[in-house]
């Protein structure tokens, strides 16, 4: 029982010295502590910012709409050459009909996809917008909803009829506070007459103008679709439905000519890319935290070399070896783990300031492993300033000048 006070004492009585020489020395501390204090919080901030591109996506595609497939040129969702994989696009109408008649039972809807962008101007004002080109389905298969005005009709795409429906965002910047519906606007070299307006949807929605597939397409000068989008009748059984469609568009192009995925597919993929760009990220921004350890380490060498007279005093009055040695690894690890703490806070609010503009988070195994490193750091990098200070002969520490 004596023994067990004695060790409390004398770890209590390290802690405040160890302590007592930080507060010593307040501006070499808070310089110290910075590398670490800017590592934490460059991990942090970078795993939130990842994180928040990864909600991005998630909540782009849920807005996109539900029981969707995409039939797309080449045979990778993801990986390879996407220029060769387009330059051999054979995607046209012929496979719409196809999927329309052997996919019937479970498919809902299916359009062609054409996307690209380009300006529109109304008079004398531009606008850089994002183009789709569709069939009269394309409300029910993206849930878009109209504001004002109709959505072009089936005879309208057959005709390769001039009309537009335009994006929020594109109506509020040509037409400001006028009426847009029935007025003229140019893409390319067409002019295009102005059916409808959208609601908003989410920001890569709302700078969108939708047309027929077939307008488009003369507009352009494009003679492929971007790709096919099929809507399943029943989210039970995306499976099937997308077998059915694979099978159906297979009656013409061969395995490896098109590829067939699942909204889950492709956000899945996605997140795979992000998670990993993350953590690389997050790696990258580690570094500075070994940079902020080395300067630990330096800092408490000089310290050692500082207070050789101390140490030797201390040692005079009965200090063992692991006493001095566990004082300057305290202080080490004190540094690091205020600098972590305060890494942390930083990162934290820097997270919240991010929500502005996307869904940042802060996941808490980041915190943990931000922590757990940081204080990893301190006892690395302070365990050699601490073996040194503890080597220190008495008598020749208390004649050093």
């Amino acid at each position: 029982m004596i023994n067990i006070r004695r060790t409390y004492t004398s770890a209590i009585e390290t802690l405040n010295t160890a302590l007592t020489a930080l507060f010593a020395n307040k501006a070499r501390s808070i310089l110290t502590m910075l590398g670490v204090i800017i590592g934490v919080a460059a991990v942090i901030l970078l795993i939130s910012i990842g994180r928040g591109v990864q909600n991005y996506i998630t909540d782009q595609f849920e807005a996109l709409g539900s029981n969707l497939l995409f039939v797309s040129p080449g045979n990778r969702a993801f990986g390879g050459d996407p220029a060769e994989a387009f330059s051999r696009n054979k995607l046209d109408e012929k496979h719409v009909r196809l999927i329309e008649r052997y996919a019937a039972d479970t498919v809902q809807y299916v359009t062609p996809y054409i996307a690209s962008s380009g300006n529109v101007t109304y008079k004398t004002k531009t606008f850089n917008a994002s183009f789709i080109g569709s069939n009269q389905d394309n409300l029910k298969i993206y849930n878009f909803e109209l504001d004002k005005g109709r959505f072009f009709t089936r005879n309208e795409v057959r005709s390769n009829a001039k009309v537009a429906v335009l994006g929020p965002e594109i109506e509020n910047d040509l037409f400001s506070n006028r009426p847009a519906i029935g007025e003229k606007i140019k893409i390319a070299d067409d002019t295009y007459e102005i059916i409808g307006t959208l609601k908003p949807k989410g920001q890569n929605f709302d700078n969108t103008v939708v047309m027929p597939y077939t307008t488009l397409m003369d507009t352009l000068s494009i003679d492929k679709f971007s790709s096919v989008v099929v809507k399943s009748k029943d989210p039970t059984q995306i499976d099937l439905t997308m077998k059915q469609v694979e099978l159906a568009v297979r009656r013409d192009l061969k395995e490896d000519e098109f590829n067939v995925l699942s909204q889950e597919d492709i956000l899945s993929s996605i997140q795979n890319i992000l998670g990993m760009l993350t953590l690389g990220l997050g790696a990258i921004a580690a570094i500075s935290l070994i940079v902020g350890g080395i300067g630990i380490m330096n800092i408490m060498l000089v310290s050692v070399t500082e207070r050789t007279k101390e140490v030797g005093l201390r040692k005079a009055l009965g200090a063992t070896p692991t006493n001095i040695a566990m004082q300057f690894l305290i202080e080490s690890v004190l540094l690091s783990i205020a600098g972590g703490s305060l890494g942390i806070l930083i990162g934290w609010l820097g997270s919240l300031a991010g929500r502005a503009y996307i869904r940042t988070e802060v996941p808490w195994w980041s915190i943990l492993l931000a922590f757990s490193f940081s204080t990893l750091v301190g006892i690395i990098f302070g365990t050699w300033p601490a073996i040194k200070a503890s080597k220190k002969d008495p008598i020749e520490a208390l004649r050093y000048e």
